[in-house]
């Protein structure tokens, strides 16, 4: 009876949830006890004016439990939203893998994803140039399973042990706590100048994968070299990736900047917003495999975390796909207590000696001892496993198993020698039997030394547009730097990456050209360039600007075919509400421009201005003229038409006049016009 029950609870993480979720409307007010209240306004107190009783019981439990309703933020990656998904896969991996949920096509797996930025404490904005972590959390059959991924393929150090001065480094400096979520300032650019195996990180950080448009259309990486063993205990090398449905594109640096004035959540509330709307994010999941005899072919070494493996010479193969379809109901109790560790892995998948690697299998475990306050983290509803667990572990802070029997070991005989492990062909856990031998020594791999050919690789990749955007991005950060022997420093060392990129920022920054001939490296991966993106227009915000007396038939049209296309108009007005078109057409405004900035969509559509109203037709002009800016894509229509020809912007790329919906949505589709920058 009680294997069936656990069988049922296998089914789905959210029936196994449904027993934690409380709805308090409606309800009568107790203590955590149960107990019911009868006064919730008041402390008990010796008089009406004297001093509170220590014996009001009700008191002190509201007052603690609101002392301590704020658990320690995450040091690094603590500003992060969360929803739930599933997987399912294309094609069956047994050839490489035990792992089940990678084996059987049928079966949707149950995910819990976490989106992040790594500098930022959580009330920074979601727009600031930075990494963001992908971490994905699969409810298998066989137990949990975390791929604790990044949306930039490598990282800024080769050893864990130099994590703690990575990320002291891009924090905010100790003296004043300035800048939060930046990494614009002296310490920073000091330990990359200082620790040059930074400089591939460091090209991705500067380019415009750092600051993405959305969650929903950024690529993600598992970073490391992990193994796929599969029944036979054949291993392969393999690289995750999470490639978007909607493609990989970018904010623009002006609008970052703006949109963390203007809506500091805005990433947060264009993944919320999708899936309320039903737009279903969607990735899907490649591998990149490399067989063991091969792990020396490739002219770099594959364990090390600052390198990537050009998908031009190991293609990626899409195995699956992951849908995220719900959003959380607490953000505390999904959000902010889910706990991610690279250890958390099912048979079939295992690790390589990758020293990052291999120290973040501590580190995570670790961390969350301390935010999650002790060892039963495992416990907590969003982190419990779809499967039913048994072991010797046993009480500490927080647990709320209840335990029958009296045994709590292993061997024994008053329990039948159980909990027992049971043999590999049984579904049991065992590692990769990989020989291993050598001296105990402090030192780094030769195969470890070359820290400039991918900073090339990548550099030669990039489209006019991305390598001019790495540029400013380097000339704004080295600009707030202060010590000028740092900025030099930096100057000379990305001279070894690319001569023209490290000339170009030095005059900006005021310091010295770089001497010496530069890199010599002329490979290029056009799967590094955003612009060779899958584009579609699906889910991209659109700004209709009108007011009343706009051309009714003509604009429901437009909005019409817009929606069925799969995009998402909204209007802009004088006022919030209804705005009356001709033949009895009427449309609701959702914004004003006090509400909404051109930085908040994705294309605008210009109808019509104020006949009276002068300062709407001003900022309708700014709207425009910003969206214009930043080269996202315009149409007009009618009266809208002029608004064009005013600002000179009628045949320019990118600018659709006329109801041609296919035109205007190819333009939207494309996502920006670059071509603006000659204009």
């Amino acid at each position: 009876m009680a294997d069936e029950l656990n069988d049922s609870r296998k089914n789905s993480k959210d029936e196994q949830l449904d027993s934690f979720r409380v709805d308090d409307k409606g309800k009568t007010l107790t203590t955590n006890q149960g107990l019911k209240v009868s006064e919730d306004e008041f402390s008990l107190k010796a008089g009406e004016r004297g001093p509170t009783l220590m014996e009001d019981f009700h008191f002190r439990e509201k007052i603690t439990h609101f002392d301590h309703e704020r658990i320690p933020e995450r040091v690094v990656h603590a500003r992060g939203f969360a929803v739930h998904g599933e997987f399912q896969l294309y094609k069956s991996m047994k050839k490489y893998t035990r792992a089940k949920f990678l084996q059987d096509t049928s079966k949707k797996t149950p995910v819990f994803v976490r989106f992040s930025t790594v500098n930022g404490a959580r009330g920074s904005a979601d727009t600031v140039r930075d990494a963001r972590g992908f971490a994905t959390k699969f409810y298998t059959e066989e137990g949990n399973y975390d791929l604790v991924a990044n949306n930039i393929p490598v990282f800024f150090i080769q050893d864990a042990i130099k994590f703690p001065d990575v990320v002291h480094a891009f924090k905010p400096e100790p003296d004043n706590d300035i800048p939060q979520a930046s990494t614009a300032h002296d310490t920073f650019w000091d330990f990359v100048a200082n620790n040059q195996e930074s400089a591939h990180m460091i090209m991705w950080i500067m380019s415009d994968r750092a600051i993405p448009r959305s969650f929903r259309m950024m690529e993600g990486f598992g970073v490391h070299t992990f193994r796929l063993v599969n029944d036979h205990g054949k291993a392969h090398f393999v690289k995750f990736h999470w490639k978007p449905a909607l493609g990989t594109h970018s904010l623009v640096w002006d609008e970052a900047h703006k949109l963390a004035g203007i809506d500091p959540d805005f990433h947060r509330n264009d993944l919320w917003g999708a899936i309320e709307k039903g737009f279903f994010p969607e990735y899907e999941l490649g591998v990149q495999i490399l067989a063991e005899e091969d792990e020396f072919s490739l002219g770099f070494d594959i364990l090390d975390a600052t390198k990537l493996w050009p998908e031009e010479d190991i293609p990626v193969t899409i195995i699956g796909k992951m849908t995220l379809n719900r959003n959380v109901d607490n953000f505390f109790a999904e959000t902010e207590q889910v706990a991610f560790h690279l250890g958390n892995v099912v048979p079939g998948i295992d690790f390589t000696n990758d020293p990052l690697l291999q120290g973040r299998l501590f580190s995570y475990l670790d961390t969350q001892l301390i935010r999650l306050g002790g060892p039963n983290f495992h416990e907590i509803p969003i982190n419990r496993p779809v499967v039913p667990f048994h072991n010797n572990q046993r009480e500490g802070y927080h647990r709320q198993t209840i335990n029958l029997g009296k045994v709590s070991y292993h061997r024994n005989s008053l329990a039948g020698d159980t909990p027992a492990p049971v043999s590999e062909g049984e579904g049991g856990y065992a590692s990769y039997q990989e020989k291993v031998e050598g001296r105990k020594i402090r030192a780094r791999s030769e195969s470890f030394a070359d820290h400039f050919s991918q900073a090339t690789l990548f550099w030669n990749s990039m489209s006019l547009p991305e390598k001019m955007h790495i540029i400013e991005a380097f000339s704004f950060e080295l600009g707030k730097v202060k010590s000028e022997s740092v900025k030099q420093q930096v100057v000379d060392m990305f001279a070894n990456v690319s001569l023209e990129l490290a000339t170009a920022f030095a005059v900006n920054v005021g310091a010295n050209p770089p001497k010496g001939d530069g890199s010599t490296i002329t490979k290029s991966s056009p799967a590094l360039s955003q612009e060779n993106t899958p584009k579609t227009a699906k889910t991209r915000k659109v700004a209709v600007i009108l007011t009343d007396g706009f051309n009714g038939p003509e604009v429901k049209y437009v909005l019409d075919s817009l929606m069925t296309e799969g995009l998402m108009p909204e209007i802009i007005s004088e006022n919030i509400g209804t705005v009356q078109g001709t033949n009895g057409v009427k449309l609701r405004a959702k914004h004003t421009f006090l509400t909404a900035k051109s930085v908040l969509f994705d294309a605008v559509y210009m109808v019509r201005g104020s006949v009276k109203n002068k300062k709407f037709n001003k900022d309708a002009a700014y709207f425009i003229d910003e969206a214009f800016s930043h080269y996202k894509p315009i149409g007009a229509t009618g009266v809208g038409i002029k608004w064009l020809e005013i600002n000179d912007f009628k045949g320019k790329p990118g600018v659709i006049v006329g109801t041609d919906i296919g035109e205007f949505v190819e333009a939207i589709a494309a996502h920006r016009f670059w071509e603006r920058m000659l204009v």
